[in-house]
């Protein structure tokens, strides 16, 4: 009867256990249960306490290290181009010493030197013009220079090299014109030497100048005679019969001709002409001539 009791106890007690969920474990002959054997993956199952998320601490992303691109080779200097290559650099323009256009001392000299050297055939005048430009250009052609007719510090340089410096009367010579070489006639005694050609008078005594000065002629149709002559009459304060014009300080030679001073000249100078007389365009040089020269004294007339 007993046996019968114990049988449906422990049905119940499966029973129940099926309903709970519990597993069946077996007892020793005392009624305990023995100690189950659990694997430590069981047991770590068992306590293991619910996992508290903490928040993820963010590591800082490491850095990969950039991939090192391929170096590029260095690129050559391109050579130059022909186009460049044949670009030449730009030459300094040339100093000017002597400015064209200008009046000056340093002109005055130029032309003087220019004279020496055949290449300026007047008188200096100190003005930098189209002559003086000419002369230049004509030693810069002469001498291997650029032709440009300025005084640059180059052809100055030559210009002096090759000539002697000036002094008072080639910087102020009497006449605009070089001298002519005097006419033969002219060598002895006490003459008044004009040549035609130089437009030139020279006072010379036994061959030597004792003064020179510009003077023009007679036009084509009054023209002024040639030859040997002699002063005959010296009149101070003259005034022509003729035309009623003054002749100061005149100095007869032939019939109504006459070395004398000539306001027109001197304002007017080659543009106009005389009626036959030589005329003098320098008061101060004419009247001290007129104190010089006698009555008597020749008088050359040549080309």
């Amino acid at each position: 009867m007993r046996a019968p009791v114990i049988q449906r106890s422990l049905a119940a007690a499966a029973a129940l256990a099926v309903v709970t969920g519990c597993t069946a474990q077996a007892v020793d002959a005392k009624g305990e249960a023995p100690k189950a054997h659990t694997s430590p993956t069981t047991a770590a199952k068992k306590t293991q306490q619910p996992e508290v998320q903490k928040p993820a601490v963010q590591k800082p992303a490491a850095q990969k290290p950039a991939a090192a691109r391929p170096e590029k080779p260095a690129t050559a200097a391109k050579a130059p181009t022909q186009q460049a290559a044949a670009v030449r650099p730009v030459a300094a323009k040339p100093v000017i010493v002597i400015a064209q256009g200008t009046t000056s001392a340093k002109v005055r000299e130029l032309q003087a030197r220019l004279r020496q050297l055949k290449h300026f055939g007047l008188a200096p005048t100190g003005f930098y013009g189209p002559i003086t430009a000419n002369a230049v250009g004509a030693f810069q052609s002469a001498h291997g220079l650029p032709r440009t007719g300025n005084t640059d510090l180059k052809t100055w340089n030559k210009i002096q090299d090759l000539s002697d410096t000036p002094g008072q009367d080639a910087l102020y010579p009497p006449t605009t014109l070089p001298p002519a070489k005097p006419d033969p006639r002219c060598l002895k005694g006490r003459v008044l030497c004009i040549s035609k050609s130089s437009r030139t008078l020279q006072w010379m005594v036994n061959g030597k100048v004792r003064s020179a000065m510009d003077v023009r002629f007679g036009s084509q149709y009054t023209p002024t005679r040639e030859g040997l002559f002699s002063v005959f009459w010296k009149s101070r304060d003259h005034v022509s019969t003729i035309y009623d014009t003054p002749m100061p300080y005149a100095l007869f030679f032939s019939g109504g001709q006459a070395v004398h001073y000539s306001s027109d000249f001197a304002a007017r100078g080659y543009s106009g002409a005389s009626h036959g007389c030589v005329n003098v365009r320098d008061k101060k040089k004419i009247a001290a001539l007129f104190d010089q020269v006698k009555t008597g004294d020749k008088v050359v007339v040549y080309k």
